[in-house]
């Protein structure tokens, strides 16, 4: 059940009516919230709504003995174990297939040809993000930043469909107590949250679709029948596209889950803007960002155990981030190379020789510099992201040594949601709250004919059907 379809616009129908009508009846309509949600997770695969209901008992189990111990030993050991046992199930699911071929391998270089038993293990749509929302609600139990929700709650927190499948990552601290309470419809900032689902649309289905279809996926797919200008603009496109792609669908569950009356944390602003790998990271999926830093960053010693150690921490929390994303060598290369230049600014920032983002405020011929030195290093590293292999990355970086002489036979509209999707990150931010005011107070009739226009031009310029979105694999 994918946001921009019809299948779900009828489902959030019913979910949004339904939910507004049992506000106040608090049982009821935890019942019905969890059904809902039950319903839109079984859409993918109902074999794996066990495993959901597991993680929720398992994980509000941990926590209501953490919450119970007094001794510290006690809350430390039964932490452990929660974490232990979060990790394991993502690690089977996810990691199975990439440690037994690896270790295959190590022992056929060491002249010992063992065959490994390999399971065909599916991976469950959004398991990443509900372990890492799981494990946050159990620390921060642990930490007594939160009390331990009610199981109805944490149940609902923790398979809430607009942020199951692909973020943001939630934490307990942000979502139990807007679910303790009833919301007002009367505060639920409609014109803002049409905006974030319609921005949405349109960035899957014109700006991420298209550059999939003709430009990315081509390039990536077969890059040596394209000149080096035309793989180029295929390594920019897919930096748009993935961008256009994960910021859809963040937007587009942040403005479903307003209209029922949540405030999620967003996830996304301007990356492209950033002046450093630092900056980018503040911009980058912050919610993962973020846990990253809180839950293995600073726990490693953060930057409090010296300099050589800071930069050391910067790596392996890169190095994992890049796991996290998939079982393959590929994506821990791409953590590796944001982890290497996120250690290398810090080490030039504390020489003098790096100045730090905040300084180039009067210098916009500095600022725009150091914003193309950032997306060229991000870019180079999302073409490992984005290849098969190891050596497809290479072979689409050797790509860009080919023929310069050669014309880029693109369409148009390539070259418009090229330039479209990299100007979105420059919009001031004071005309987003304007076109939301201009909205609520037009007449109902220029209403309709605006929302009819932009169904309009959906239709019109969107490729025909709607491809998944891009992080549901991780």
């Amino acid at each position: 059940m994918l946001f921009p379809t019809l299948t779900f616009a009828l489902f959030f129908a019913v979910v949004l009516g339904g939910s507004w009508a049992l506000m106040r009846r608090r049982r009821a309509w935890r019942l019905f919230i969890l059904a809902a949600n039950a319903v839109f997770y079984g859409s993918w695969d109902w074999r794996f709504l066990g495993l959901l209901a597991g993680a929720i008992a398992m994980n509000q189990a941990f926590a209501v003995a953490i919450g119970r111990s007094a001794g510290e030993r006690t809350r430390r050991r039964l932490l452990i174990a929660a974490v232990v046992a979060d990790l394991g199930v993502l690690g089977f699911f996810k990691y199975h297939g990439f440690f037994v071929l690896s270790a295959e391998r190590a022992l056929h270089r060491l002249g010992l040809g063992l065959q490994l038993p390999l399971l065909d293990v599916v991976l469950p749509v959004g398991i990443s993000f509900f372990t890492f929302m799981a494990l946050s609600y159990v620390v921060q139990v642990y930490q007594r930043r939160i009390s331990v929700g009610r199981t109805l709650d944490v149940a609902i927190y923790l398979s809430f469909f607009p942020t199951l499948l692909a973020g943001p990552i939630v934490r307990g601290s942000e979502l139990l107590p807007q679910l303790a309470r009833p919301r007002d419809p009367a505060r639920v900032p409609t014109a803002w949250a049409l905006r974030l689902i319609a921005g949405g649309l349109v960035k899957k289905v014109i700006f991420a679709d298209t550059l999939a279809r003709l430009l990315v996926d081509p390039v990536f797919t077969h890059p040596g029948d394209f000149g080096a200008p035309q793989v180029l603009l295929g390594i920019y496109g897919y930096a748009i596209q993935i961008y256009c792609d994960f910021s859809a669908y963040s937007d587009i569950a942040i403005g479903v889950a307003a209209l029922l009356g949540f405030r999620l944390p967003d996830n996304f602003d301007s990356p492209y803007a950033a002046t450093s790998i630092r900056d980018f990271w503040r911009r980058w999926h912050m919610t993962l960002s973020r846990w990253l830093r809180d839950y293995l960053y600073i726990p490693l010693g953060g930057s409090r155990r010296g300099r050589g150690r800071t930069h050391v921490n910067l790596l392996i929390t890169m190095l994992l981030g890049g796991l996290w994303h998939g079982a393959l060598w590929k994506f821990v290369l791409w953590g590796g190379l944001h982890g290497g230049w996120l250690a290398a600014e810090r080490a030039l920032r504390e020489r003098g020789w790096l100045a730090d983002d905040a300084a180039l405020a009067d210098s916009p011929a500095r600022r725009w510099l150091r914003r193309t030195v950032v997306f060229h290093l991000v870019c180079f590293a999302w073409v490992f992201f984005r290849a098969d292999s190891m050596d497809a990355a290479w072979t689409v970086l050797a790509g860009l040594a080919g023929d310069w002489g050669i014309e880029p036979s693109l369409a148009p509209v390539v070259y418009a949601v090229l330039f479209g999707g990299l100007a979105i990150q420059f919009v001031p931010r004071d005309i987003l709250p304007r076109l939301d005011r201009f909205f609520t107070r037009a007449p109902v009739a220029v209403q309709g004919l605006l929302l009819a226009l932009f169904l309009l031009a959906l239709d019109v310029l969107g490729p025909q059907g709607v491809a998944g979105f891009i992080y549901f694999q991780f």
